[in-house]
């Protein structure tokens, strides 16, 4: 009976700490992270803030109520316009009857200028090119009739422009502003595009950004260390599966700075094939969350496999959630181990890949053989199922792969830059929900690879689509394609 009791205890625990973790999930802030501030969730943000800055204002003490001067507050800050904005000059003059003296009727000399600047914003305007194609023929023989050649286009059976196609493709995949949307924008622009055709254009588009995506991924498998990441994505009509059935959209970034490559795949499947498929021969660096699905791709490719400490965190962090109010535990004392880390990293951050070795064999091994310590004793005291047990659990399974940053320069402590790099899909997936068909879902991962690039490297997504959109159908197949790389763009720019 004693046993017994023990188990339904057990169970009791845990099923209150997933009931609380629940209710977390729902209704606590979407991040690790305490206080956090929901101002601009509002649908009344302006009159909040003009509500804040009035209680500021009667705060602030006056001449007659204090006897020091005090320092006043700013109330909202304006912010300087960007230098690099295109200017337009408006030159406000005095009447004529108005620029000679009252006294002597002197002629008024300009001695001065006040200027002062404010934001115009020119709305979207949708607009129609006619391309106008000359022919030329002999007026005597009336032979030999010429035409100049038509424009390349990306699509040559449609009548959009590389320019309509990049705000399309960057308002669906970059801005999450679904097809049905977009039409009804035109519409109000004064032209009808159906969602029917947008879709049919973007999932176009995407075909035709196979050849630059592999000359992206060819770059990418040269890098020395490679994130990777997947999340669900549902298609609708696959054949041979249910419509509820999971499909995944998998990530891999790498590159060295200011050549990063981002690159989206689509997959029906999560298994261990997949990785296998995406990195091919590569065997460098790989840093992943605890999946196991890249065990047989490390083993056989004999890469370093390397985890993921903000996930271990994560973990710790639900622990925290469900302990007592106003106590602190074994959860508070693992984050305040992980936290030390990380201000170890932040100090490494500007360093090369051996300094930062030698400085976390000197700080970070050290907290390490500590946590070490810590985690062998605390697993023989905690309820494996309980929130804390499966984090410690969890740390202890990953344990080789999250302690590889000793010994190791170049891999770093988290997979974040591959989870920073899935979010804009995840987000977008909340406003258009699922892929109609795998074609489009793999157009989707080619144009998505496209603008996170872009944004990784530094660079406006909209304007580099409009600079792929435009040039790739003007090269031939034996042109190079690494003129398109985000990181030669301006080099391949007409002057």
């Amino acid at each position: 009976m004693a046993k017994k009791e023990a188990q339904w205890e057990a169970a009791k625990q845990s099923l209150f700490e997933q009931f609380k973790l629940a209710i977390e999930r729902q209704f606590g802030p979407s991040t690790e992270k305490y206080r956090v501030e929901q101002g601009d969730l509002l649908i009344n943000e302006a009159e909040v803030a003009v509500d804040e800055e009035d209680a500021a204002a009667v705060d602030e003490p006056t001449a007659a109520d204090s006897r020091q001067p005090t320092q006043r507050r700013t109330r909202g800050g304006r912010v300087a316009l960007p230098p690099d904005l295109p200017r337009v000059e408006v030159v406000h003059e005095l009447p004529e009857d108005t620029r000679h003296c009252a006294e002597d009727g002197t002629e008024l000399k300009v001695i001065g200028e006040e200027v002062s600047e404010e934001l115009h914003v020119v709305p979207a305007r949708v607009e129609v090119i006619r391309h106008v194609r000359r022919k030329y023929a002999c007026p005597t023989c009336e032979e030999g009739v010429q035409i100049a050649p038509a424009p390349a286009k990306l699509l040559p059976k449609s009548n959009a422009s590389a320019t309509l196609l990049a705000y399309v493709a960057t308002a669906k995949y970059q801005d999450a502003l679904p097809l049905y949307r977009q039409s009804q924008i035109f519409a109000r622009h004064g032209i009808e595009i159906p969602r029917n055709t947008l879709a049919r254009w973007m999932v176009q588009t995407g075909k035709r950004m196979a050849p630059l995506i592999e000359a992206l991924r060819r770059h990418m498998l040269k890098a020395p260390l490679i994130h990777m990441d997947e999340t669900t994505l549902q298609v609708n009509t696959e054949p041979g599966r249910s419509t509820s059935s999971p499909s995944y959209m998998w990530l891999q970034r790498g590159g060295p700075p200011g050549q990063q490559v981002v690159l989206f795949d689509y997959d029906a499947s999560r298994a261990g094939r997949v990785p296998m498929r995406l990195l091919g021969d590569y065997a460098g660096r790989l840093v992943t969350d605890g999946y196991e699905g890249y065990a047989e791709v490390v083993r056989q490719n004999g890469i370093t496999h390397a985890g993921c400490w903000a996930h271990a965190r994560r973990k710790f962090v639900e622990a925290q959630k469900v302990q007592p109010k106003g106590k602190t535990g074994k959860a508070d004392w693992a984050l305040n181990q992980i936290r030390k880390l990380y201000a170890v990293e932040k100090q490494a951050k500007a360093l090369d890949a051996e300094a930062r070795q030698a400085l976390r064999e000197q700080k970070s091994r050290p907290l390490i053989t500590q946590l070490r310590t810590w985690l062998d004793k605390s697993l023989t005291q905690v309820l494996p199922k309980s929130a804390l047990g499966k984090a410690l659990h969890y740390l202890d399974g990953q344990w080789k792969r999250l302690t590889r940053f000793l010994d190791d320069g170049l891999i770093p402590l988290d997979n974040n830059p591959a989870e920073n790099a899935i979010r804009p899909f995840v987000v977008g997936r909340k406003n258009w929900l699922f892929s109609h068909t795998p074609s489009g879902a793999q157009a989707s991962a080619a144009i998505y690879s496209l603008i996170e690039t872009a944004k990784a490297n530094g660079l406006s997504p909209y304007e580099y689509l409009q600079f792929v959109f435009e040039i790739l159908p003007t090269l031939g197949e034996e042109d190079d394609l690494d003129m398109l790389l985000p990181w030669r763009w301006k080099d391949t720019l007409p002057l």
